[in-house]
């Protein structure tokens, strides 16, 4: 009865590139309901430990940062517009720079519990759409419906490239492999809310879906289970 009350809560987990952001945002929009990327989240907050300079492996410092720090995500009709202590930085939480530093920033633990805690709050009604990597396993365990994406890593890197190629950046295949198998490494084995499949999860393999395939998929899922479909 509580969950029919508040709505559903829909969680969408997976590694970096896996197609889980745009999934998750198309869905919400399709649906009507609001849609939470956490991991912009976790990359606003990277954004001012490089500003700040802020060494990567100073838990602490991080951890005092994100007491002080203010972040919001707002969507509008040009999509989910993020904002880091009323400056938007949409664009600048994409670069490599971002990308490399959002993991070592993720793994700190008061980091980690004050997100949850301003997750959780924005997910209270229900009627959404949450993404990130520990979504259906720690933010949300008890999440109406999980999902579980992944695809091959050539098809991460392409993507990625794609990605990095309309910001006007430029990296060598290689090195983006790289980057994102350390990435993928780093959040499977890390200490605190390491990326893992919820068991009641449903797993889909993106490599060969294209968008609006994911998207339908979901929504299926969604409709039945408010018994529309």
């Amino acid at each position: 009865m509580g969950k029919q009350k508040r709505g559903l809560i829909i969680t969408i987990d997976g590694p970096a590139a896996s197609g889980k952001s745009t999934t998750a945002r198309l869905v919400a929009e399709t649906m009507g309901w609001l849609y939470l990327d956490t991991g912009a989240m976790y990359r606003a907050l990277a954004v001012k430990v490089l500003r700040e300079q802020i060494p990567l492996d100073d838990k602490k410092k991080m951890g005092d940062l994100a007491e002080t720090t203010e972040i919001r995500l707002l969507l509008s009709d040009g999509g989910l517009r993020i904002f880091l202590d009323g400056e938007e930085v949409t664009s600048v939480i994409r670069t490599p720079e971002v990308d490399r530093a959002v993991g070592p920033v993720s793994e700190v633990s008061r980091v980690r519990e004050l997100m949850v805690e301003l997750q959780r709050k924005m997910g209270e009604r229900g009627r959404i759409v949450v993404e990130g990597r520990d979504m259906g396993t720690v933010v949300f365990p008890d999440a109406d419906l999980k999902f579980f994406m992944m695809a091959s890593l050539e098809e991460r890197v392409r993507r990625r490239q794609i990605d990095l190629k309309k910001q006007g950046i430029a990296i060598p295949v290689e090195r983006l492999k790289e980057e994102i198998a350390r990435r993928d490494e780093r959040d499977s084995n890390r200490e605190n809310s390491p990326l893992l499949q919820a068991e009641d999860a449903v797993l889909i393999d993106t490599t060969a879906l294209d968008v609006p395939e994911q998207v339908a998929f979901v929504v299926d899922r969604i409709r039945k289970r408010e018994g529309l479909g």
